[in-house]
């Protein structure tokens, strides 16, 4: 094997008992999760990875007690730099974990932003050891779950491997609220189904221009990107979208909604509203006034958990 960088390192590892027929690029990704899955695939592609003394592809089942040896540039990690930022802890087990963000908060790295989101957040948290322990926050016990329950990767989280965040959803930057992730690969793989599949319930309020006529109806207009504006609004070519709406309190010149996204298309909530008439406030872009943020929250989300199977709410109210 060949080294291809600075600080490449020879590592190698003895796959443990208890983790089924796993994958290697799972395995590799579980154990090297601070290098990005396409350059852990590139690695074995270009032989730099063996398994018990020979050459094989991502797709390899391992076994326990066979050896894997890797040949990587450790320098060659991913955005997700782990920073001490504060979290608002909703809820943590050894599977899941589900954070209140905070208006003007990144989700994610991006090409300009690489510091201060929430995933820089939640690395530094799950792969701090005083925070190893599962918690939970309230009055529910996380579920104890035994480790071949929800697949391999809890395996690895209890003997000390990096902890990648999978996050399965997301929120605009100016948008607070709850955000589950997950801190496993299985975790990941079914929250993202039932995701796809619509089965999870997010519900928002929003704080919208003027007074509304109906105490409740549904918005169903195409969304679409204006590529020269960089812009996403209402377009005729674009994908269907629906959101519910329902009147929970009003006020002179505004209206505190509460809204429910049946489809998750980009700034959906924002552009429906704006075509309604009833901007959200703080959406100056849109249409509404300016304001200290933009009045919209992600208030309560409602899911299977990923390894109980346990029906999961979580609400968290806010005032503007």
């Amino acid at each position: 094997m060949h080294g291809q960088g600075p600080q490449t390192r020879k590592l190698t590892f003895e796959v443990e008992s208890g983790l089924g027929r796993i994958r290697l690029d799972d395995y590799l990704f579980a154990r090297l999760g601070s290098l990005s899955r396409m350059y852990l695939r590139e690695l074995v592609k270009t032989e730099q990875v063996q398994v018990n003394g020979e050459f094989t592809n991502v797709g390899v089942r391992l076994r326990a007690g066979d050896f894997v040896e890797v040949e990587a540039d450790m320098s060659r990690g991913t955005a997700m730099r782990p920073e001490d930022i504060p979290l608002d802890i909703v809820y943590e087990d050894n599977v899941i974990i589900v954070v209140n963000k905070p208006a003007g908060m990144l989700v994610h790295p991006t090409h300009r932003d690489k510091n201060g989101t929430l995933l820089n957040a939640l690395v530094y948290h799950l792969n701090s050891e005083k925070d190893r322990k599962c918690i939970s926050v309230g009055d529910r016990e996380p579920p104890r779950l035994p480790i071949k329950s929800i697949g391999s990767h809890p395996s690895f989280v209890s003997r000390g491997a990096f902890i990648r965040p999978g996050l399965v959803h997301r929120l605009d930057r100016e948008t607070s609220g709850l955000i589950v992730v997950a801190k496993t690969l299985e975790a990941h793989r079914r929250l993202a189904r039932e995701f796809m599949k619509t089965r999870v319930q997010k519900k928002y309020v929003a704080l919208v221009e003027g007074n509304l006529a109906q105490d409740e109806g549904t918005i169903s207009v195409p969304i679409g990107r204006y590529a020269e504006k960089k812009h996403w609004g209402v377009k005729e070519d674009g994908k269907n979208s629906e959101s519910r709406f329902r009147v929970i309190q009003r006020h002179a010149d505004s209206t505190l909604l509460e809204l429910e996204p049946v489809t998750g298309r980009t700034n959906q909530l924002r552009i429906h509203c704006s075509h309604i008439g009833h901007p959200i406030v703080g959406d100056v872009r849109r249409g509404g006034r300016e304001f200290s943020r933009l009045c919209l929250h992600a208030r309560s989300i409602s899911f299977k958990h990923p390894a109980t199977g346990e029906d999961m709410t979580f609400s968290v109210d806010i005032s503007y």
